[in-house]
């Protein structure tokens, strides 16, 4: 069953510059219990995608100027953002665990106050309930005693705490959808590894679907089972995990893999080769493909044509380049 599914995605961005367009034709799905990785370099449109899912663009500067995303059937762009369906849809149904929690919790409420406004909010419970709850919760998540770790402040938690605390919101309420942004970026790999499987532990608990949001190729290629691999505001490949992996088609995953470690390699026997050259300006977009200058694949018809489509290229597994093309 398709719990989430977005087509053609346009968000802009007005600045004294021009109109960024952080994301611009962007479509993908979700099914039931998935689990999806989004990658790219910074700058992609990754976060972007993510926060007009949940309808918190800024409006101004942003706005989402095209485009449609169906939440169990009903389209979320019909609802204002800060309107009452909508605001019980985030946080309840589709929740998301923001890059720098630090950035997210707030400095002056105790972290039992946050997670227990959520339950209070989403799950109509007393304060009392939502005390309790909250305790089970962190317990969950594995923080250390929690009766009295509930009353502290985020700056008295470490950075790989304070994502627990988020990831305890987050399912809080056992939403259909999490979104988990960037979810291991302030902490040390061996963290990294514990909250990955917590959370994907957490996940399965409460059969949510899960996105993962990364640039990290390590995080995806042992979690999920789709990818979609992001470049310039738009998806230029997608397809299974180890499809994706195994068999790059469009040139840009193919350079994300060539400038990845791999363990059990040593330096003589395979070189990093980094992609060269910078991502393209948003503002001023070139009307050919965007990874054109970049590409080390490009062909005399990538000088002239349009930025190519999507084209499905065998089990599902799909590349916007032309040098598929017969």
């Amino acid at each position: 069953m398709r719990v989430l599914e977005v087509r053609d995605l346009k968000t802009y961005f007005n600045t004294d510059r021009g109109v960024v367009k952080a994301v611009d034709g962007v479509s993908f799905h979700v099914e039931q219990g998935e689990l999806v990785g989004l990658i790219g370099e910074s700058g992609c449109g990754k976060s972007v995608t993510m926060l007009s899912v949940m309808r918190l663009i800024p409006e101004p500067p942003g706005k989402i100027v095209q485009g449609k995303i169906y939440f169990d059937g009903e389209d979320l762009l019909s609802y204002e953002p800060k309107g009452e369906k909508m605001c019980s849809i985030r946080g309840r149904s589709i929740a998301m665990i923001f890059q720098e929690p630090m950035t997210s919790l707030n400095p002056v409420l105790t972290i039992g106050r946050q997670l227990g406004e959520v339950l209070e909010i989403h799950a109509g419970m007393t304060k009392e309930e939502a005390r309790r709850r909250s305790i089970e919760l962190l317990h969950m998540v594995g923080l250390p005693d929690a009766q009295t770790r509930i009353d502290d402040y985020p700056h008295q938690f470490s950075g790989g705490m304070r994502q627990r605390v988020m990831i305890a919101m987050a399912i809080s309420c056992s939403p259909k959808i999490v979104i988990a942004d960037e979810p291991t970026t302030a902490v040390d790999v061996t963290t990294q590894a514990q909250l990955l499987e917590l959370l994907l532990d957490m996940v399965m608990r409460t059969k949510s679907s899960l996105i993962i949001v990364t640039h990290n190729l390590g995080i995806v290629a042992r979690y999920v089972q789709r990818i979609y691999v992001m470049y310039a505001g738009r998806i230029v490949e997608s397809g299974p995990s180890e499809e994706v992996f195994y068999r790059p088609l469009h040139p840009y995953t193919i350079g994300l893999l060539k400038s990845v470690p791999r363990l059990g390699e040593t330096r003589l026997k395979r070189r990093l080769v980094p992609i060269e050259g910078l991502p393209p300006d948003l503002i001023d977009m070139p009307p050919t493909c965007a990874f054109l200058e970049r590409c080390t694949l490009r062909l005399q018809r990538c000088k002239r044509d349009p930025w190519p489509e999507l084209r499905d290229l065998g089990g599902g597994h799909y590349a916007a380049c032309y040098i598929h093309e017969s």
